[in-house]
């Protein structure tokens, strides 16, 4: 009988389904419109691309919102599990962090006040200016790396990078060219693309690069591979972006989707 009762409970328990973990996904929530509150509800194609993978892993999401320069430590620290702000994969965040796929290709872009397009036509005519970029983010080393980046006044923001080029307080910034294009669509701010994108950027998800990091990271990577083969993920490109960026542009630096982004 107490064999019985045993192998019963054991039946039992390996026919119930593993508890749901939850993934904490840290995000500014100030990104449009990757990720943005509007009407007090946190949304963009980030949130619904975390929704999405967790429907397919069978996991639970919880967004926590911090200012961008914040994210990286948390991370490390622990008090997050991944990124979703569009993290560009770069040498120096490999040797930190485990990645996922990319599932954003993108290129950097200058944008400039409406009517100084033609004045400002992209990062080498950023000479002896001034140029705004998100505080943490990978675009102030992008311009760090150009040849004649000591002739350029970087100036890091935590956020209003667009209000201050709009006002003339800074010359120009530099964001993905997606975002940009969105903002210029959105926005009531007289902006304008200046050139064309000057680098490609791959963005994914970081975790921690551990043994319970990289195992979330390949559960969730598992996942991405389903969204892309089965069009879900092209599918919130196309809500968000008016446009499919979830794969190598052929022309290269993201300019046949930063085109279709801007149409």
């Amino acid at each position: 009988m107490r064999n019985l009762a045993v192998a019963a409970v054991l039946a039992l328990t390996t026919a119930l389904p593993a508890a749901a973990d939850t993934i904490r996904v840290g995000m500014s929530g100030g990104y449009f419109p990757f990720t943005f509150t509007r009407a007090d509800e946190l949304q963009g194609f980030e949130v619904d691309f975390l929704n999405a993978i967790a429907e397919e892993t069978g996991d639970e999401v919880e967004f926590v919102t911090m200012s961008f320069s914040g994210l990286v430590g948390a991370l490390e620290s622990g008090r997050i599990d991944t990124i979703a702000n569009q993290i560009t994969i770069t040498p120096e965040r490999e040797a930190k962090f485990a990645f996922t796929q990319p599932y954003v290709y993108d290129g950097a872009q200058v944008v400039v006040k409406a009517g100084n397009e033609e004045e400002i036509t992209g990062p080498e005519s950023l000479k002896g200016r001034s140029v705004a970029v998100n505080l943490g983010s990978n675009y102030e080393q992008l311009l760090r790396e150009l040849p004649y980046a000591d002739e350029i006044d970087i100036r890091t923001y935590e956020s209003n990078i667009e209000q201050d080029t709009a006002l003339g307080r800074v010359d120009a910034f530099v964001m993905d060219r997606v975002s940009s294009a969105q903002v210029i669509k959105e926005s009531p701010l007289p902006l304008a693309l200046a050139g064309q994108p000057f680098s490609e950027i791959r963005n994914a998800l970081p975790f921690r690069n551990d043994a319970e990091g990289q195992a979330l990271r390949d559960r969730v990577d598992a996942a991405i591979t389903t969204l892309k083969d089965d069009g879900t993920l092209a599918e919130i490109s196309q809500k968000w972006l008016d446009a499919d960026v979830t794969a190598p542009a052929e022309g290269g630096a993201g300019s046949e989707t930063a085109e279709a982004a801007t149409e």
